[in-house]
């Protein structure tokens, strides 16, 4: 062909390999013969594309085409193809049309496979987060057939060389210089077939379960993180090994706790002779307890004390995080005749404040106790 071989492809004659690659790409999923049928001007494009890819995606052949031309890439008056560069056509074309491209074809395993990774999604609370818990799932699974045990074969019998392939598991098509190679329809590209298919699972020696499984879930862990239960996941073809279980953890939000990493956020509400004379008061922790708070005098509204230790376990084994309480002092809604004296007596004494008397913003002060931002 005397067609220049960068125009072919329409690319530069400074084109990158990337640029060389995407270009072929394009125009070999354009022209390939499986979506032309019958089309010869398609599939003379086609074969020009893989000529000029052949060349120009070959460093030492590309260096001699642009010194020499057609010439220095021509050995007996054909192009100079070669295996090496025909391998690159897998790997462009196989993800798009489901087959292998060059000239002898490949022969497809038809020995044990092994099962697909399943992944679950487990929901659990803050407080099985925080003490860790042992928790049973349904996991629907394709595993080995216990009527067959795994042969597909109702009577248990060795699977035979299928006819239609001849037990490469492919067949070939040839397209001008090419051979396409697509898997089997008759044995689905195993290879093997077999006479007397299970009635449980159809041949293919595993079925459809539900299998309940225990979980450990760690203390600490928080939603996103994954736990993997090895062979517990699809079992494999042809007795190939069990993928595995992910269980990827979806830790439910709490009305009452706020969490961020390891530390954990809570209001507790205070009255005003409490914050005002300080003291101390018992505070509810995720586990259900409760736990000792120290109040300084003069603590104000919406101001975050820490109660270190006191939050989330490390899920590695480090220290606990941080337990951030924000005091909320909460007015009275009735009052007694006495109560309502000696207020009116202490607001007398007191008086009213000239300013918020916090040099915080709120909006400062909110950052701190939800994000940890000063």
């Amino acid at each position: 062909m005397a067609d220049d071989y960068y125009q072919v492809l329409g690319v530069e004659r400074g084109a990158n390999a990337d640029e060389i690659k995407k270009a072929y790409r394009k125009l070999a999923m354009r022209d390939h013969p499986d979506r032309n049928p019958g089309d010869a001007e398609a599939e003379e494009r086609f074969k020009q594309a893989a000529e000029a890819y052949a060349v120009l995606g070959d460093d030492e052949k590309r260096a001699r085409y642009d010194q020499y031309g057609h010439a220095g890439v021509r050995g007996g008056g054909g192009p100079d193809f070669n295996s090496e560069v025909f391998a690159d056509f897998s790997d462009i074309l196989g993800s798009f049309f489901g087959f292998n491209v060059g000239f002898g074809g490949g022969r497809r395993s038809s020995g044990p496979m092994r099962g697909s990774t399943l992944q679950y999604r487990l929901r659990i609370t803050l407080e099985q987060a925080f003490s860790g818990d042992e928790v049973e799932i349904n996991v629907p699974r394709r595993r080995t057939c216990e009527t067959c045990e795994g042969t597909g074969s109702q009577s248990r019998a060795a699977r035979t060389a299928c006819s239609a392939c001849g037990g490469i598991g492919q067949v070939q098509q040839r397209h001008g210089f090419l051979t396409v190679a697509r898997p089997c329809g008759q044995c689905q590209g195993a290879g093997s077939v077999v006479q007397d298919p299970c009635t449980d699972c159809g041949g293919e020696g595993r079925s459809q379960q539900q299998q309940r499984l225990k979980v450990a879930v760690p203390a600490g862990v928080d939603t996103g993180m994954r736990l993997r239960l090895r062979g517990e996941g699809e079992s494999g073809l042809r007795g190939g090994p069990a993928g595995d279980l992910e269980v990827v953890m979806d830790v439910q939000e709490h009305q009452r706790f706020v969490r961020h990493g390891t530390d954990l956020y809570t209001r507790v509400p205070a009255s005003f002779p409490r914050v005002a004379l300080g003291g101390s008061i018992e505070v509810s922790t995720v586990d259900g307890s409760t736990s000792t708070l120290d109040i300084p005098a003069g603590t104000q509204s919406g101001q975050v004390l820490e109660m270190r230790g006191m939050g989330m376990p490390s899920v590695n084994g480090g220290r606990p995080g941080t337990l951030k309480a924000e005091i909320q002092v909460v007015t009275p809604r009735s009052l007694t005749d006495e109560q309502e004296t000696a207020l009116h007596e202490l607001g007398e004494l007191i008086g009213d404040p000239d300013d918020l008397g916090d040099e915080q913003s709120w909006w400062d002060r909110l950052r701190s106790s939800v994000f940890g931002q000063g």
